[in-house]
């Protein structure tokens, strides 16, 4: 049970999708939002505006999100860390509802990994 738990407290260290090799395509400035959001980490969201800032391009907001919404991997490529500047959930391919899940789930993950 020991190595089980351990197990658990990693994952909520450890945010897999870093690292994970992908093919994308896109054009550069989606490749650009999309390597941004795999710096995002686990347990914590971002927004669209934030978003545009970090990688340079802070009136380019509604294209952000435009690229987050043709995100090709989703959970790989976390584009659910993404929300509106006032903390709303808004533009989930999976829907809001899933959106609001998998926050919570990390969020849940984060919490256990710092309680022990």
């Amino acid at each position: 049970m020991d190595g089980c738990l351990e197990w658990v407290l990693e994952i909520g260290k450890f945010n897999p999708t870093d690292t994970l090799p992908v093919k994308t395509g896109g054009t550069p400035f989606q490749g650009a939002v999309w390597r941004a959001l795999r710096d995002i980490p686990c347990g914590t969201t971002v927004s669209y505006m934030n978003l545009a800032k970090q990688i340079g391009r802070p009136a380019a907001v509604r294209a952000v999100g435009s690229a987050n919404a043709s995100n090709p991997v989703g959970i790989v490529i976390p584009c659910h860390r993404v929300i509106e500047s006032d903390g709303s959930l808004t533009g989930y391919g999976g829907g809001v509802e899933r959106k609001l899940w998998l926050l919570n789930h990390e969020a849940d993950l984060r919490r256990l990994a710092v309680t022990y």
